[in-house]
């Protein structure tokens, strides 16, 4: 059974999610400050963490900038149907996905699903898998270590969320080449064309930051994304 954090201030929210995805295999364990959810995460490894925005003591961005200060855990940020500003600000502080309240169980199971099977699966590469695949991926002044997850540029690292390095693992093993936003959208943030690939946008401008002028992501309008560097290819 998968162990999630859920840190919101709304008793029954905890006690209806607690019940649903106890059904759906996961085990949810629920504080109501943003302090004691900072607390309860140093103390237990948790798979993923649901985080509101609104919280009585701290703002759920001030949590998640906590969190990210030492840990790349999933965390999807619940916010009020019409902030879009709140989806925007956690997006570009590290936050995976978000959902908007109020919101079906199944659609936020689903996101947790998707998440967790993305990072689950990038956890779990080991032994045989690692031997048969390059183990880093270099080009221009940026080196990606595939087994370690991280990425340097200049020798420096690059700190990167887990769906950040999804991202640009991707798009580096096909250097030069377009990768379809769809296949993407599938591959790194496991979802389904039918999704709003708004949280693509938003992780797509944090690498970019991230990379500055030393790589270029050129958008391929009506297809998807290509990573190009003066330097030369992957290899």
């Amino acid at each position: 059974m998968s162990d999630l954090l859920l840190i919101d201030d709304d008793p029954e929210v905890a006690e209806l999610l607690s019940s649903y995805l106890q059904s759906e295999g996961f085990a949810l364990d629920s504080m109501y400050t943003g302090e004691s959810g900072i607390q309860a995460a140093e103390k237990k490894s948790y798979e993923l963490i649901l985080l509101d925005v609104m919280l009585p003591d701290l703002s759920g961005f001030n949590v998640l900038s906590a969190l990210r200060s030492s840990s790349n855990i999933p965390v999807i940020m619940l916010t009020g149907r019409g902030e879009e500003i709140d989806r925007v600000v956690g997006l570009e502080m590290g936050a995976d996905d978000y959902i908007a309240k109020p919101f079906p169980l199944r659609e936020l199971l689903a996101r947790i699903r998707a998440v967790l099977r993305r990072y689950d699966t990038s956890r779990s590469e080991g032994g045989a898998v690692k031997m048969l695949r390059k183990k880093s991926i270099e080009f221009g002044n940026v080196v990606i270590d595939r087994n370690t997850r991280n990425m340097t540029l200049d020798d420096n690292p690059v700190h990167l969320t887990s769906t950040e390095y999804d991202i640009v693992e991707q798009l580096a093993l096909n250097m030069g080449a377009v990768v379809e936003r769809n296949d993407l959208m599938e591959q790194a943030l496991g979802r389904g064309v039918e999704f709003d690939d708004y949280v693509l946008n938003v992780h797509m401008s944090n690498l970019r930051k991230k990379l500055g002028s030393h790589v270029s992501i050129k958008t391929i309008r009506g297809r998807g994304y290509l990573l190009a560097t003066s330097q030369g290819a992957a290899v």
